[in-house]
């Protein structure tokens, strides 16, 4: 297989991979593997599970986390996440949670959704978009209810560095049908040795084209808050607000280990408008959207 264990890092560090899947009926599963470094070099894997309505955190020592980038492939306990899909054997607390999918082709962006800030050495976090989009297969089984996401859509990204930023919003969504799409944004403060900056990168994929906002092409945030955003380049204008959320508790890295609190709704009701000029390219509501909005002093 190729394997090997990936923590040959000094700490604080840490890397996770975000698997979101959604079917037809409205069934979303989200599934997070992660590995985390402390100051100390102590070195720990965990997997959150996340449901419309409840959420799991489940760690792991160090022995049963195996990561093979050449490959994409990622094993934590008895369970395997890879470009192919995902195979699940989770029997421990409160959740039992079986099965397999598979994945078909991914929709990958043309170039690195961070640009040149990919560059900059020691950034606090730094994000990467693995699939904006990919058909589903097979079914899994959660605490004996059967998730059929046979004809369903996935999407996958990544976060890797040392601690979540203090302040941020990030959300995501995609649909199928006649004008399918997908839609990323995230909105950060970005901290430097002297001072700091909100930075911002957003990728929509609608009638098979990609549109690129971000600070490094020029973006204005117009407005951010818990309720949504407003953001505008050139031409181009994004609002996405809030309608509706259902939000679980998940875990965020901070100086490599998962001691902070943060609140995500995998199915939040959100509304995107996008704008070319004056002509409203895109409006699309969606009940299926992730959500996130974190602030800490």
């Amino acid at each position: 297989m190729g394997f090997f264990r990936d923590t040959n890092r000094t700490g604080p560090y840490f890397e996770g991979w975000y698997f979101k899947h959604q079917n037809p009926q409205g069934q979303t599963l989200a599934l997070i593997p992660a590995f985390h470094i402390d100051r100390e070099g102590h070195c720990t894997a965990s997997l959150q599970v996340i449901s419309k309505d409840q959420a799991w955190w489940l760690e792991y020592p160090e022995a049963q986390l195996q990561v093979s980038r050449q490959c994409f492939q990622v094993q934590i306990g008895q369970s395997c996440f890879s470009s192919q899909g995902i195979d699940l054997h989770i029997r421990q607390d409160n959740l039992s949670l079986c099965g397999s999918l598979r994945y078909g082709p991914f929709t990958v962006l043309r170039s690195d959704i961070m640009g040149p800030f990919r560059f900059f050495v020691g950034m606090q976090c730094s994000h990467g978009v693995i699939s904006m989009g990919h058909s589903l297969e097979g079914t899994l089984e959660l605490n004996g209810e059967c998730l059929d996401f046979s004809n369903g859509i996935g999407y996958i990204e990544t976060d890797r560095g040392r601690s979540f930023p203090s302040k941020y919003l990030w959300t995501q969504c995609l649909w199928d049908g006649p004008e399918r799409g997908s839609l990323m944004l995230a909105i950060a403060t970005i901290p430097l040795p002297v001072g700091g900056f909100t930075g911002c990168i957003c990728s929509i994929l609608y009638h098979g084209r990609e549109y690129r906002l971000a600070t490094y092409r020029g973006v204005k945030i117009e407005k951010w808050s818990p309720s949504g955003a407003v953001i505008r380049q050139g031409q181009y204008r994004l609002e996405v607000e809030l309608l509706n959320e259902r939000r679980q508790a998940l875990r965020a890295p901070v100086e490599g280990r998962m001691e902070r609190t943060i609140h995500e709704s995998l199915c939040a009701e959100v509304r995107y408008r996008f704008w070319h000029g004056d002509n409203l390219s895109l409006q699309h509501t969606d009940s299926n959207a992730s959500f996130e909005y974190s602030f800490v002093n």
